[in-house]
Parts: structure tokens; sequence; C-alpha cells
């Protein structure tokens, strides 16, 4: 079945003090591109969600020669949260979808085979499944949704991206040994 991720990069990264998807990483490719590569091969299938007028992330994301069928999507009202930038890339999601990862640019360092593993999943779940990685107990990123709740996602609103629908509808959550899935860069290193 097919599917994809959103990739949200539309935030403003307000406490790392500076574009953090262009902060180079340890292995010296912006943050953007290293998460986009890793979704890409992964999934195949990438929207990259940016603000309007985002020339810079753009940029990365025009360079990407890497595998995978990448699509751009500018949101005018990221500015108003998450929720708006995820409902924005979700409207853009095609209708042969089965479902959709939603991914954050800031967490590069989801392990390979744990994409796998999540994709693998819901490539045999139905519709209206939600599945989560978990590290020891906590919940973490990416979250795939199936199709049924597609038009739910192009609603939402706020900061909250989509946690109060994983609340509602319930999810699955898939125990993993991958710290990866819990880890962002919200700070620069010291």
């Amino acid at each position: 079945m097919t599917g994809g991720v959103l990739l949200l990069a539309a935030g403003a990264a307000r406490r790392f003090g500076s574009d953090k998807r262009l902060y180079a990483i340890d292995d010296g490719r912006p943050l953007l591109l290293a998460s986009l590569d890793r979704y890409a091969r992964a999934f195949g299938s990438v929207i990259v969600v940016l603000r309007s007028g985002d020339a810079a992330a753009a940029g990365v994301v025009a360079g990407y020669a890497g595998p995978g069928r990448v699509r751009v999507v500018h949101c005018p009202d990221a500015h108003l949260g998450m929720g708006h930038s995820l409902a924005c890339g979700a409207r853009q999601i095609p209708g042969h979808w089965a479902h959709v990862f939603i991914a954050l640019a800031d967490m590069a360092w989801v392990r390979p085979a744990t994409l796998t593993l999540l994709r693998d999943a819901m490539a045999g779940a139905a519709a209206d499944a939600v599945v989560q990685p978990q590290y020891q107990g906590q919940p973490g990123h990416p979250v795939g949704f199936g199709a049924r709740h597609i038009p739910s996602l192009t609603t939402l609103q706020g900061d909250e991206g989509a946690r109060g629908l994983i609340h509602d509808i319930g999810v699955t959550r898939i125990e993993v040994d991958d710290p990866g899935v819990l880890q962002d860069l919200d700070r620069p290193p010291q």
C-alpha cells in the first residue's frame, strides 16, 4: 500500500536561537537535509512543509539528490502553530496514499530499521490505524495515520499538532530499541 511522510519543518526554532534546520549536525549536513534524507530513503515520498517565503530551507530541499519523491509545501499560516502547518501539508496528501507518517524535521536520529518497522506495520494496517513508536515506554515520532484520519489532519490548528487527535482515537504503540524516536534538537549543543 502506498503512503508517505509529512516532514514538518515550518517552525520558528525560538529556543534554538537561530534556524536550526540549517544547523550542521555531526556529519556536516544541515539538520533539515539529514532528516529529509532519512525519511525519503525509508518511505519514498515526502512532503516537506515550510513557512511561506522560506528561501533558505527551500534551497536545502531543492539541493536534495537522494532517492524518493520530495515535494515542498509553503504554509502561509505556519506562524500560528504546528497544527496549522500539519493541516496545510495534509491538504496536499495525494488521494492514493493509504497512510501518512507525521515526522518532525528536528528529529534526524531515528534509525532506518525503526522507520522500516513502522512503515511495514502501517502497510498491513487498517485504514483507521494509528501507530507510534515508543522507547522505554515514552511515545515518540514519527506517528503513522491510516487514510481514514487524513481528513481530520487537514483541520488541525494551534500548536499541539496531532496530539489531541491521537488521544481521541487511540494508538497502537510499538516498542523500539531506538532513543532516536525521542531525540530532537531544541537547543544548540554545548
